[in-house]
């Protein structure tokens, strides 16, 4: 029988004191994670919208911060970041913490237009950015001061063409799918009118009401109640097929420019790096949220459609979008700056 002499007894008592020690190590680590994956969110959320309140973004903003606090037990603040066609919001959500607490209402502008539009941007829309889900999509329409001559788009291009360069249109801003769509209609129907941004849609729409303006492409949301009250004169819709608020008022494409289609889409980012744990709440919480019957119904009679995704689908739709747009805005020869 072999005997163990001091030094290896000493030996073994070490090695079994540092077993013990990393299993300690390891142990607290696993549950001090688990702690944290478990108390987050420990304190109210924001949710920063690009542009201001009374437009699509913030209304769908809103939705989507009431439903993910339900979800999660905190309050998620809306919070306006407007300018640079939402590029100045969209900086700000790249550079926060990857903590969970700091949400981007993103969209077609900030993760699809502006990357084309703009020479250089403060922020890389793939790669600083973890993708949670879709939020939803909307339609835009033409839209006219019922003083302006024009009943159709038809008329619209005649006007126009008889008036190059002396037509002004206006949108929620630069680098937005409004601002896209007039550029893409103007190159479309062969002619020149002058794009007047606006800091959201809400004052645009004011200029319109009060003749400031003739003309905009604007979201459905904001514009849907002007129409019916005969404050303003729909001319077209820009989507693919006409919709069920207003059966009654053409596409572009059914008024002479076959294959025109522009709808605008809505997303939530948070900054890359953000553990995917946290990811995947947020986006349970959103499915679940905008699944709502209350909720569809709600968005559906604005013109907005609730549409969500998985992180990954989001991920593939933004690249995909990025090379649309990118084409658009070259074929158009829009610029922002």
């Amino acid at each position: 029988m072999a005997v163990i002499g001091p030094g290896e007894i000493c030996r073994r008592q070490i090695g079994r004191i540092a077993l013990r020690f990393c299993s300690a190590l390891i142990l607290g680590a696993w549950i001090a994670s688990a702690a944290a994956q478990t108390a987050y969110p420990s304190r109210p959320l924001r949710l920063v919208s690009p542009f201001p309140p009374g437009g699509v973004v913030d209304t769908v903003s809103r939705v989507v911060a009431q439903k993910l606090s339900e979800s999660l037990g905190q309050p998620v603040v809306v919070e306006n970041k407007v300018g640079a066609g939402g590029n100045i919001a969209a900086e700000f959500v790249s550079k926060a913490a990857p903590d969970g607490y700091t949400l981007l209402m993103g969209s077609i502008a900030t993760h699809a237009i502006n990357v084309a539009l703009y020479s250089r941007m403060p922020y890389d829309a793939e790669r600083d950015f973890a993708p949670v889900s879709l939020a939803a999509t909307n339609t835009n329409l033409v839209v006219v001061n019922p003083s302006f001559p024009a009943r159709s788009i038809a008329e619209l291009i005649a006007y126009a063409k008889a008036n190059p360069g002396k037509l002004n249109y206006g949108t929620a801003g630069s680098g937005t799918a409004q601002h896209l769509a007039g550029e893409l209609f103007k190159t479309t129907a062969g002619i020149d009118m002058v794009h007047v941004p606006y800091k959201g849609a809400a004052p645009g729409i004011s200029d319109l009401l009060a003749g400031q303006i003739p003309l905009m492409f604007v979201d459905i949301s904001i514009s849907l109640p002007h129409v019916r009250a005969g404050r303003l004169r729909a001319l077209a819709v820009t989507a693919g097929k006409r919709i069920p608020q207003l059966t009654e008022v053409p596409t572009v494409a059914e008024s002479g420019l076959p294959g025109f289609e522009v709808n605008a889409w809505f997303g939530v980012f948070v900054p890359a790096g953000t553990p995917r744990e946290i990811v995947n709440r947020l986006n349970a919480g959103m499915v679940r949220g905008l699944a709502a019957p209350e909720v569809r119904e709600r968005l559906l009679a604005l013109g907005v459609e609730p549409l969500t995704s998985t992180p990954e689908q989001l991920v593939a739709f933004v690249k995909s979008e990025i090379a649309k747009w990118g084409r658009i805005v070259r074929i158009s020869g829009a610029k922002a700056d």
